[in-house]
């Protein structure tokens, strides 16, 4: 550890337990983790040279960034013989350039802190995610985050123009580049956005900016039905030229809990069908041109049977208002017990039957359980939560993890999807992924692992 020590400074790894525990414990709690310390660097240079040693005496390096992880990709083992590399103070802002528009940013900044300087340069990061005021772009990129705008502007791998990666040897791949074309041989950003620091270290990203629209509108809607929600987006998209910012599925369970946990939050239609969604919509039109375009448009929706009832946001307060819903759907699942958690995608028109089937399945695993669909269906991802029963025990109902999941990840694979959307495989879906996966893939995925790792020291355990 004194090599260590001479890299960052003493003050910068913590060696004491006390001092490690907010870097060993993650949001769900699944995992026990121990480590050998934690290490802070400030610079690239200072992790090259921290993987240098770790790679000559074959010691495990963990990165983590802000830690809000929900598969366990962020933590180590619980043996306590790896190494905690924290991005944390690896956080500037090297360059924007409104010309490009472009940002290149360093990967312990948080996601909230890139908008804003995208907001202060007139500019707009659409990457948007609940854990956004803690979340670091560089665990973004490591998990390919997607988030509440994927369907207007991509997910996190679509908004990058390049990288800065240091590799387990310690060498630096320099890639910080903001162009949009650049054919000279193989794209190798692609290769670590998504690999969960298990093929290289991220240190910088250059991302893409774009214009602000003039306006942004929220709308509230209540479905004619679950069916209707699919039909929906597709009539939208035909009618507003595909201007559909964010297009959030919510149950109506889930709204119910966020009324009975959060009374101060206002719901906007009071009565509430099986399903609702919150529609957000970009305009250049004037406010009042956008409005009236989305009034008629909603109107012709009413006509159409795909929606009972509707609100459009008056202000930007009444607009968070909408999303502060959406976002305590999550929070207030913990509130009520034990849930069983699946981040999956799915072709978009098979996401009633789903639903539908995966609402039996829960019922055939554990009687009474409450399924709270929700998510992002305007690309197809669903979170797929299973809350315990009234008054059950908890632990009884953990219990079923296992049983549930392989079985609603079975369906899931049945109608094409995938069993990870944007959350990563992490350890909770590791030894899941290989079995599932083509083998192939598999040979392909452990060649590019051995080529770039092969001590095999970059987040052992995760992902392969």
């Amino acid at each position: 550890m004194n090599l260590f020590c001479g890299i960052v400074g003493a003050s910068n790894v913590l060696l004491d337990e006390n001092d490690m525990q907010s870097f060993l414990s993650e949001p769900r709690n699944l995992y026990k983790a121990k480590a050998a310390c934690v290490i802070k660097p400030s610079s690239v240079l200072e992790i090259s040279n921290i993987l240098k040693i770790a790679n000559d005496n074959n010691i495990a390096i963990v990165p983590q960034g802000g830690n809000t992880g929900l598969v366990g990709g962020q933590v180590p083992y619980d043996k306590g013989n790896e190494v905690i590399l924290s991005l944390s103070r690896l956080n500037k802002l090297r360059a924007i350039d409104i010309s490009t528009n472009s940002i290149t940013i360093e990967a312990g900044m948080t996601l909230d802190k890139v908008q804003k300087l995208a907001d202060e340069n007139d500019r707009l990061f659409p990457l948007s995610l609940g854990s956004e005021g803690s979340c670091q772009i560089g665990g973004n990129l490591a998990t390919n985050a997607g988030g509440t705008a994927v369907i207007e502007y991509g997910n996190t791998r679509e908004l990058t123009l390049g990288l800065e990666v240091v590799l387990a040897d310690g060498k630096i791949l320099n890639g910080l580049k903001s162009l949009r074309k650049d054919n000279t041989g193989y794209d190798l950003k692609n290769i670590f956005i998504g690999s969960e620091g298990t093929l290289g270290i991220i240190t910088a990203a250059t991302m893409k900016l774009f214009p602000k629209p003039k306006n942004i509108i929220s709308t509230f809607v209540s479905l004619s039905n679950l069916n209707a929600a699919v039909d929906l987006l597709n009539f939208l998209r035909e009618e507003t030229m595909n201007k559909i910012t964010s297009f959030e599925l919510m149950p109506k369970i889930g709204i119910e809990l966020v009324q009975k946990h959060k009374p101060n939050i206002n719901i906007p239609l009071k009565d509430l069908n099986d399903w609702s969604a919150l529609i957000e919509f970009s305009s250049n039109s004037t406010l009042d041109s956008a409005r009236d375009d989305l009034e008629n448009t909603l109107f012709k929706a009413i006509n159409e049977n795909y929606i009972t009832d509707c609100i459009i946001a008056e202000s930007i307060s009444q607009s968070m208002d909408f999303w502060r819903i959406r976002h305590f759907i999550v929070e207030v699942q913990a509130y009520e017990g034990g849930s069983i958690k699946h981040d999956i995608s799915i072709p978009i028109a098979k996401i009633p039957q789903f639903i539908n089937e995966a609402n039996n399945i829960a019922e055939s695993v554990y009687p009474s359980s409450r399924p709270i669909p929700f998510g992002h269906i305007g690309d197809g991802n669903i979170h797929y939560n299973i809350t315990q029963p009234i008054n059950e025990n908890t632990d009884k109902f953990m219990e079923k993890w296992h049983d549930m999941s392989s079985k609603v990840h079975d369906l899931v694979v049945k109608l094409n999807g995938s069993i990870s959307a944007e959350h990563g495989i992490g350890r909770m879906k590791r030894d899941e992924l290989y079995e599932r996966s083509d083998s192939t893939k598999n040979y392909i995925m452990k060649n590019i692992k051995n080529a770039l790792d092969a001590r095999g020291i970059l987040n052992p355990g995760k992902v392969l």
